[in-house]
């Protein structure tokens, strides 16, 4: 029998799993499409919030899955919006670049004086 704490885990990573499934799939649809459309990009949240529904909102605490999350909704509110479909675009191209800009901000991390460290050495 699993633990609660396991069962939450599991549904945590499924709902993440989730979430970044349909900033990706937005995300390919923005990047890719020749002709966007606002009827195609509306069909296109429709679709994907068919996946995203079929999981539990679970809430998360780590900022960036938390932008991940804010950034999912806007995606969702700009469905039946009267903004111009290159003005959506822009504004999450925008978001999603900030996003991943963060990400790896942390993720690779430069020595400020990397030759200062060998000094010992001579």
């Amino acid at each position: 029998m699993a633990s609660q704490k396991a069962v939450d885990n599991a549904q945590r990573l499924r709902y993440i799993r989730a979430i970044e499934r349909f900033h990706k799939s937005i995300m390919s649809y923005l990047l890719n499409t020749p002709e966007l459309s606002q009827k195609g990009y509306d069909k296109k949240i429709t679709n994907a919030i068919k996946v995203l529904q079929r999981v539990d909102e679970i809430e998360v605490y780590k900022g960036d899955l938390q932008d991940l999350q804010k950034l999912v909704k806007k995606m969702i509110d700009y469905k039946e919006s009267d903004k111009a479909i290159e003005d959506i675009k822009d504004d999450i191209l925008y978001s999603s670049n900030q996003l991943e800009k963060t990400k790896n901000s942390r993720r690779y991390k430069k020595d400020k004086h990397s030759q200062s460290k060998f000094d010992d050495w001579e």
